[in-house]
């Protein structure tokens, strides 16, 4: 059987944590990625520093990635930063942080991901938000950021229809994880979706046939509703 590989931007804690725990269980050798290195220790496990926003770290990031594999079997689309505060509080540096990490990280990654997709097999997961389907107030560098990522994905969605890269974008809305721990964001937990609930879409999403496409999945009341 062959070894698959699969590449997750964000592993260093919250859903890149858990999404890497469960691929390694599923069989795969997961190359995780994240910018302080990710507390994981398995022998399937290869652990990069990278900031995905500099590019030239991202070519590093791949060069190291060819000394274990040629191909990549999965993409997971994961790393990103979420603040909240009005407009008129937001500063242009906390906006252009978000389109940085959010939507131009996610290119760098997929920009020279080229050589490395498999025909007909590499799927490539993005992890966006509901908030990239409606905005909703005091996230608005957040909610752009999401909308950006979406369009960017379409768009390669029809660039690379002729390879068979199958794509699937989860739009989740907040899960209760470490990232509402930081700053002064506040939200009750039990309004939140858990951990739990995003994974199993995850792993329905993952385990799929190659002729199941999810185009895209809608989390709406905790829980995860396909459209």
């Amino acid at each position: 059987m062959e070894d698959k590989f699969a590449l997750i931007t964000g592993t260093s804690s919250g859903l890149g944590f858990e999404m890497a725990q469960f691929l390694l269980e599923e069989g795969y050798t997961v190359i995780g990625v994240s910018r302080r290195g990710t507390p994981l220790d398995h022998p399937q496990f290869i652990d990069i520093l990278c900031d995905i926003k500099d590019e030239a770290s991202v070519e590093e990031m791949y060069e190291l990635i060819a000394e274990h594999t040629e191909k990549l079997h999965m993409i997971v689309l994961n790393a990103g930063i979420f603040e909240m505060s009005p407009l008129v509080e937001t500063s242009t540096k906390e906006f252009t942080d978000h389109l940085m990490t959010n939507v131009v990280g996610a290119f760098h990654v997929l920009k020279h991901s080229n050589d490395f997709l498999e025909e007909d097999e590499t799927h490539i997961v993005s992890i966006s938000s509901s908030a990239s389907k409606k905005g909703l107030a005091n996230i608005s560098a957040f909610s752009a950021s999401k909308f950006a990522l979406n369009g960017m994905i379409e768009s390669l969605r029809e660039e690379w229809a002729h390879l068979g890269v199958r794509f699937s974008t989860l739009m989740p809305g907040a899960i209760a994880t470490p990232i509402w721990d930081e700053g002064d964001m506040e939200l009750a937990r039990d309004q939140m979706m858990s951990t739990d609930d995003f994974m199993e879409v995850f792993q329905m999403v993952t385990r799929s046939p190659k002729h199941v496409q999810f185009p895209e999945i809608v989390f709406l009341h905790k829980k995860g509703i396909v459209k």
